[in-house]
């Protein structure tokens, strides 16, 4: 019997390693050609159906089953991937992740090295945002887990500490968010006790941007109804048009109200490093929580968003719960307070923040908010040819990345023609519906897409089109 899971043949062992590293950079080297997105085979399926192992199979089968899989992704790393707002890695990253899978860090907290890593990356953006110094950050898993987060100090600051231990009670707290707000803003209003109808639906403006004047009508009637308006939550690109609201707007609406104002940013929000759409983020650096993911348009590889808040204070004081066996020392191992679990939910964390931290340093800001730039100038390349094409209707205002048209009339086209690309793996982009009309929706966040994937999408989907007429 074995007293340890090292390896018994470390050269051994080395060499199998190796094989997988050659592996996986080919993928990522070779990420232009082939499909986008193929399903699972079959006899791969039924590899996967197996009974729990009694016995190990070793780690050289072990690769080789994991090498089968690497053709069968959900695509976005592929350049023609439009159909969810998904980044598209870098080689780079999986640098990182051998890094952290070697050091098998958990940044709940302690005094490592990982954590100053993380503290690196929580400056960095603030530095990027323009906030304060005294704001506090964390590393999550994505935008739905940061929303979570922020929406529990907003909830702290309009009913006081207590609810930590008596609970939300018979609350009358009302909260606002566009009808293109993402599904994630109404999840955190459901699992932190709120409810998810206390989420009032702003309607919007031509532009699929919040309408302001709705909004002040919206607070004024709660009010006058006795209920307390607690959170405005805007967008900075919207996931189904990639429309921006007024962040400016809103901030003096919140200010004017005294009500917390948090941005849902998860994928627009890195446009701030892209001279194309800071503009467009005007009044973020007001916000008193904002949310968005390194995983979507900055390319760091899945998963890795964050969460910023102005008053690092109340966020500590949110989160801050040290029982015995994690009380703080000035010295030795415990010391390095506060801890990250004071700022969340998790004690148990990955070391997101390296991949982060090895993303911003390889590249710069630079580069990064170059390929935003460029993605944007696809979408109003690919908003040209839509536009000059006679088959094709442009069914919103690109204010972004993401494109919305659709071939024809026919709602139950225009979804064939979706899943044909997608099957075909010529290109994914997604369907959605706008005004009651079934859209092609097509984004744009890869800094693999050339402008000739525009014009190759076009005259796909109208050769597809007319052959469903």
């Amino acid at each position: 019997m074995t007293n340890s899971l090292d390896p018994k043949d470390w050269p051994e062992f080395r060499q199998t390693a190796h094989k997988m590293l050659e592996a996986a950079l080919d993928e990522m080297q070779t990420a232009t050609a082939g499909p986008v997105w193929q399903s699972l085979p079959a006899p791969l399926k039924q590899e996967l159906q197996t009974p729990l192992p009694q016995q190990g199979i070793g780690a050289a089968a072990m690769q080789r089953q994991i090498e089968a899989l690497l053709p069968y992704g959900v695509g976005n790393t592929h350049p023609r991937f439009f159909g969810w707002v998904h980044g598209a890695g870098a080689p780079g990253g999986m640098i990182a992740e051998i890094a952290a899978a070697a050091m098998n860090a958990n940044l709940g907290g302690r005094d490592h090295g990982a954590i100053y890593v993380e503290k690196q990356v929580v400056d960095w953006v603030r530095q990027m945002f323009s906030f304060p110094e005294e704001a506090s950050g964390l590393v999550v898993s994505g935008t739905s887990m940061a929303t979570v987060i922020a929406v529990k100090v907003a909830r702290e600051a309009a009913l006081g500490l207590t609810t930590r231990n008596t609970g939300v009670g018979a609350h009358r707290l009302v909260g606002y968010a566009s009808s293109q707000a993402h599904n994630c803003v109404a999840r955190a209003f459901d699992l932190l006790g709120l409810g998810a109808g206390v989420l009032r639906s702003v309607p919007l403006n031509g532009a699929y941007e919040m309408d302001v004047a709705a909004l002040e009508g919206m607070i004024a009637e709660d009010r006058a109804a006795g209920r307390q308006p607690f959170l405005i939550v805007g967008t900075a690109g919207s996931v189904n048009t990639g429309a921006f609201d007024d962040s400016n707007a809103l901030a003096d609406i919140a200010a004017t109200q005294k009500i917390w104002f948090h941005i849902d940013g998860a994928f627009g929000a890195a446009g701030i490093l892209s001279e194309v759409l800071r503009p467009r983020l005007k009044g973020i650096e007001r916000a008193d929580s904002l949310a968005f993911d390194f995983h979507k348009w900055l390319h760091v590889n899945y998963d890795a968003g964050f969460v910023l808040i102005r008053d690092g204070a109340a966020h500590l004081a949110t989160f801050s719960s040290r029982p015995d066996y994690l009380q703080a020392a000035e010295r030795g191992l415990a010391a390095g307070n506060p801890w990250p679990v004071e700022y969340g939910p998790e004690l148990s964390r990955g070391f997101r923040a390296l991949k982060v931290w090895a993303q911003i340093t390889e590249h710069g800001t630079e580069a990064l908010g170059g390929m935003i730039s460029k993605n944007c100038a696809q979408a109003q390349l690919l908003t040209g040819l839509i536009t000059a094409h006679p088959d094709l209707t442009l069914l919103a205002p690109v204010a972004s990345s993401v494109v919305c048209f659709r071939y024809g009339n026919s709602d139950a086209i225009n979804g064939e023609i979706v899943m044909q690309l997608q099957e075909s793996g010529i290109a994914a982009p997604s369907v959605t519906t706008l005004d009651g009309q079934v859209a092609i929706r097509v984004n744009i966040t890869n800094h693999r897409t050339q402008d000739a994937d525009m014009a190759l999408l076009v005259d796909e989907v109208v050769r597809i089109g007319a052959g469903l007429k």
